[in-house]
């Protein structure tokens, strides 16, 4: 009896995952791919939404808009 039981719960865990495996992938529902920008004083890759500008130069952090700014002037 335990044998059956066990049985039938391993069928049911097999048909679940194999049915969440088999979910269509809806393009509607992904999201759009970002705008990715490079910063001006150390080249990273990273998302436009984060970004800093000063002028036409993009920064990944104030920090750095800081540190190109001071090498800038000096």
């Amino acid at each position: 009896m335990s044998r059956l039981i066990l049985l039938s719960a391993i069928v049911a865990v097999v048909y679940l995952l194999l049915k969440s495996y088999r979910k269509p992938f809806s393009p509607e529902k992904a999201a759009p791919p970002e705008n990715m920008l490079r910063c001006a004083h150390c080249g990273l890759y990273f998302p436009e939404v984060e970004s800093v500008r000063t002028g036409e130069q993009v920064f990944c952090c104030a920090a750095h808009r800081d540190v190109h700014q001071k090498n800038r002037a000096s």
